[in-house]
């Protein structure tokens, strides 16, 4: 197909896939979008994009998303860390992930771009993960980490059966502009922004900024090999940085105090069950989170680097594009 057909974006009212949508249409290429009856569409507004309407979870209404495209992105994901119907998110990321990239392939999609997760790869006590870092189903902590071991694991196994052509992409940590939810990590730097944040546990992230993630799939769709997956990744840092940024930024305090994690399990158990009691939509704090915060997130993208150009921008820069969106939307007092 010629470069005039259009990319298939999935996922292009998230935070990701919105900024994929945007470098898409930077390099000049047609996109159309795959996007539910009544999704939220601030992300996409005034763009030019071609809308299709439908839903990873009705099989038969992606045909026409597909139809006569050159490439798909499939960045949509149920990302929660808490959820009350866990059945229903792995129905979204493993069986909607399947029947997409199934339906695009059968198109004759050119190259075919999944959005996983660094949520789904080993991490050595102690140190710092990669593509390759050994890890079991057993190690996912929580639904929205099983589900996505789950969708990577059946795409592998069907790129390798019907020789599909995918590459995968394992995002870490994105953060930056246009976190319209926000997501987990953005609601992070909002609560911690607003002086939310008084105290903090010893855990640590992959920073990386949104746009550098974005462009990475673009490297993935030029020159990624199919089959592989390559960590999308930025700066490691421990949470007490990555607060001690924002609050450089912001012009706040920093937390003081590190609260072990054995302190704040308790307050989780209680904070779920006044969630499910009372029909609150999530809990203040899950304990899935706290389960989490115990192993430090950190990786490596060398593969990235290597074979695709990947070189994404300082950490800070990422912190402070996302803390200069949000004031200027709002959402920090």
């Amino acid at each position: 197909m010629t470069k005039g057909s259009p990319n298939l974006v999935t996922g292009a009212s998230g935070f990701v896939g919105a900024a994929v949508v945007r470098k898409l249409l930077d390099a000049g290429e047609a996109v159309r979008v795959l996007m539910r009856p009544g999704s939220d569409r601030r992300n996409i507004a005034g763009l030019d994009v071609e809308v299709v309407e439908g839903d990873l979870r009705a099989p038969e209404t992606l045909a026409p998303a597909v139809k006569g495209c050159r490439a798909l992105y499939h960045v949509a994901a149920d990302y929660r860390i808490w959820t009350r119907d866990p059945a229903a998110m792995f129905r979204a990321n493993v069986d909607g992930s399947a029947a997409i990239v199934r339906a695009a392939a059968e198109a004759g999609a050119e190259r075919i771009v999944y959005t996983s997760s660094v949520a789904v790869l080993g991490i050595p006590p102690g140190g710092v993960g990669d593509e390759d870092t050994p890890v079991t189903y057993g190690d996912m902590i929580g639904p929205y980490k099983q589900s996505k071991y789950k969708a990577e694991e059946r795409i592998r196994e069907l790129t390798a059966q019907e020789g599909w052509p995918v590459v995968i992409v394992n995002p870490s940590t994105p953060i930056g502009p246009r976190d319209v939810k926000p997501t987990p990590t953005g609601r992070i730097v909002v609560d911690a922004a607003n002086g939310k944040m008084p105290v903090y546990v010893d855990t640590g992230l992959n920073v990386a900024h949104v746009d550098d993630v974005a462009a990475g799939h673009l490297l993935a769709f030029a020159k990624g090999r199919i089959g592989e997956r390559y960590v999308l990744g930025g700066e490691n840092m421990g949470l007490s940085d990555i607060l001690g940024v924002i609050a450089e930024l912001t012009g706040g305090r920093p937390p003081l105090f590190r609260v072990p994690t054995g302190l704040i399990m308790p307050i989780a158990h209680i904070s779920e069950a006044w969630c499910r009691l009372t029909g609150a939509a999530e809990p203040m704090v899950a304990p899935d989170s706290v389960r989490m915060a115990k192993k430090k997130m950190f990786f490596r993208w060398d593969k990235a680097a290597r074979e695709l150009g990947y070189a994404p921008r300082p950490a800070r820069d990422a912190l402070a594009d996302a803390v200069a969106w949000f004031r200027a939307n709002g959402y920090i007092a």
